[in-house]
């Protein structure tokens, strides 16, 4: 397996990460326990969940996606030194968004219970807070990596202003940097992540994790038509994709799987993985049919002709 550099970290991951989203959600925790050990054994090492997985979900209070993350590695001993294990906190957990020092020196101590680990190799902020100065933020991770705790941060959603923002006083104070950006991007949505923050992560040499690599679904192909959206129960999540736009890109991932034998979503996320300034994708799957799909999409190799075309039809 190709393992990258994330970024200054010092950590390497495979070219796909595996998002923990789905855990506790579309995939129960048999389910989980299955697609972690195939993901894994195939050689694949980084996986991301969140302290708010899966509170979207009705019935569902948070927390669940990393306690069975957590079931599993006390189930499998062993795995623990073989994965790179990252979560993030800040999102609204009952009491709004916040990264405030009190709030996450509280709640890693309730996502390390849940993990059932001594420590985080990436804590992340979910969300930018304009509340709280990045100095106290940045402060409760300078303690918690200092314990132990913690070994590298994270920030996901920044845009490029604030993350060089924090950057700066972290240069500053001394503290501890975000030494990864995670930002929504995919063959569809690019424009959050190419220009100023892209060059701003390339500048920085931030190790770089996209999320919403294959548009929540959309671009593995099934949903092209309002009919397909009832396909799954992030069907209402794609109907934006269903435009002139999104239809040129799904005939372009069409017409460079066939020369590829390959699936689109395969394809998706080959680009995304030969993206400049990215380190790897995160994508999730729900069976094992599509966890042979992230296999072959890490080992892909799209020609300059086929980014191209892939380029031209999402521009």
């Amino acid at each position: 397996m190709d393992m990258r550099p994330l970024g200054r970290t010092g950590l390497k991951i495979a070219p796909v990460v595996f998002g923990g989203n789905v855990f506790g959600w579309t995939a129960d925790e048999k389910t989980s326990f299955d697609l972690l050990d195939g993901f894994v054994d195939a050689g694949f090492n980084g996986i991301d969940t969140a302290d708010s997985y899966s509170r979207f979900v009705e019935g569902n209070k948070g927390g669940e996606s990393e306690t069975i993350i957590g079931n599993w590695l006390a189930a499998n001993p062993g795995k623990r030194d073989r994965i790179v294990l990252m979560t993030k906190v800040g999102s609204d957990m009952g009491h709004g968004k916040t990264l405030s020092k009190k709030w996450i020196l509280e709640e890693v101590e309730a996502s390390l219970k849940r993990l059932r680990t001594d420590a985080i190799d990436l804590y992340q902020s979910h969300w930018p807070d304009d509340a709280t100065p990045y100095e106290e933020t940045l402060s409760a991770y300078d303690e918690l990596i200092k314990a132990g705790k913690v070994r590298k941060i994270g920030a996901s959603n920044f845009s490029a202003g604030q993350l060089r923002a924090a950057l700066d006083v972290s240069e500053a104070k001394g503290l501890p940097r975000y030494d990864t950006l995670q930002p929504e991007y995919n063959l569809y949505d690019r424009s959050g992540f190419e220009g100023p923050l892209r060059d701003l992560a390339i500048e920085e040499d931030l190790g770089v994790i996209t999320y919403f690599s294959l548009a929540s679904g959309f671009l593995s192909g099934k949903y092209r038509s309002k009919a397909d959206l009832s396909k799954s129960k992030r069907g209402s999540r794609v109907e934006k994709y269903l435009d002139e736009r999104g239809m040129a890109i799904l005939s372009a991932l069409d017409t460079v799987s066939k020369v590829h034998d390959a699936k689109p979503a395969e394809v998706a996320l080959a680009w995304v993985i030969a993206a400049k300034g990215v380190t790897a994708p995160i994508a999730s799957a729900t069976s094992r049919s599509q966890l042979d799909s992230l296999v072959k999409a890490a080992s892909l190799k799209l020609s300059p002709s086929d980014i191209e075309s892939l380029n031209a039809a999402g521009a």
